[in-house]
């Protein structure tokens, strides 16, 4: 788009999410959303690689008859089969299609660290994949041939029809409330319930000891997922503020309705996890995770529960609290160049 030049300085109020004033450029000040700013400082905080994490105990433990169980083995394969679809999904999302909707120039910051880090996380699952040796073909078209994780894949994807579509463009009723929609699909349920219910799994080997360097992965991939998950609700809510028509009765029952179905393809999918149960955590004890996780994102965006359950994995709160530092002498430290040590 052409800029338009005008003797009229930015107004703070006239910032928006979405349908905001002034987003031919991307200049910070005066910021209105501190929020994605916070989260876009806290996302270059926690920067983490893959190989920063060595693999040779789970190499060793994967070769071994003795250490892995056929159903655990089972649930990690399904689990990392579910990943790799899910944040290129996610990335795809971000990238392809939400960002040019935001007219925020601090969201959109953040918006590229977001899709730098899912970047990251497809980066970690194939540093996985290839330090196993496990068949790639198997693991990178379960979503094609696993039932649950292609019900799941297919239920996300289909909230990408309308902003995907090169004439969609925000500015109608219609058209911000498709927008809304899409974040809350994204948010709530890719990143804020089937994200975690798998998390879940890999946290099930750490406790027990085993394949705790893809574990570690997967808990540096969680505590980015954690901070995309409250920029999403943040979204949400700031939208909800700013635009508060779109935020209808109906639509607010869409919302719920739709947490209720992506909790509903989530049993599925622990059923074929855990067809037997592994480490004392079973599909019945995963209903009700999932369950108490949906109401966690409901209640966020203002939202009622839906299920009144208590939370059944209490150790995971521990799981989500992690410092770059915790295995310091543990894990390979990479030295990042900076400006003149850089070699051209």
């Amino acid at each position: 788009m052409p800029i338009t030049k005008t003797e009229k300085r930015v107004d703070i109020n006239q910032r928006r999410i979405i349908n905001g004033a002034d987003a031919d450029v991307m200049q910070l000040s005066p910021m209105k959303h501190k929020f994605a700013w916070e989260a876009y400082l806290a996302g270059n905080a926690n920067h983490w690689l893959p190989t920063e994490i060595t693999m040779q105990n789970d190499i060793e433990q994967w070769k071994s008859d003795s250490v892995l169980t056929a159903d655990e083995r089972k649930a990690f394969k399904t689990v990392l089969g579910f990943f790799t679809t899910a944040d290129s999904i996610a990335a795809n999302n971000i990238v392809l299609a939400s960002y040019k909707h935001v007219t925020s120039p601090e969201c959109r910051m953040y918006m590229l660290r977001q899709g730098y880090e899912e970047a990251i996380h497809t980066h970690a699952y194939q540093y996985i994949v290839e330090s196993l040796g496990l068949d790639e073909g198997e693991i990178y078209n379960m979503y094609r041939e696993v039932d649950a994780i292609y019900e799941k894949a297919s239920f996300i994807l289909s909230f990408n029809e309308g902003i995907f579509d090169p004439n969609f463009k925000t500015g109608t009723f219609e058209a911000d409330q498709k927008f809304l929609e899409n974040i809350a699909v994204f948010a709530l349920i890719l990143e804020g319930i089937f994200f975690y219910s798998a998390f879940a799994v890999m946290f099930g080997f750490q406790r027990q000891n085993k394949m705790i360097g893809s574990a570690e992965q997967i808990q540096y991939i969680m505590r980015d997922e954690s901070q995309h998950l409250n920029f999403g609700i943040n979204i949400i809510n700031s939208i909800k503020e700013e635009q508060p028509e779109l935020w209808t009765p109906e639509f607010q029952q869409h919302i719920v309705d739709l947490v209720k179905e992506g909790t509903r393809l989530e049993y599925t999918f622990a059923q074929t996890v855990f067809p037997k149960g592994i480490f004392g955590m079973n599909a019945e004890g995963f209903k009700q995770y999932i369950e108490y996780i949906a109401d966690r994102r409901l209640t966020r965006v203002g939202l009622p529960e839906q299920f009144g359950v208590s939370n059944p994995f209490p150790w995971m709160s521990e799981a989500i609290d992690l410092n770059k530092e915790k295995n310091f002498f543990e894990t390979r430290v990479t030295e990042y160049q900076v400006g003149g040590t850089l070699d051209w």
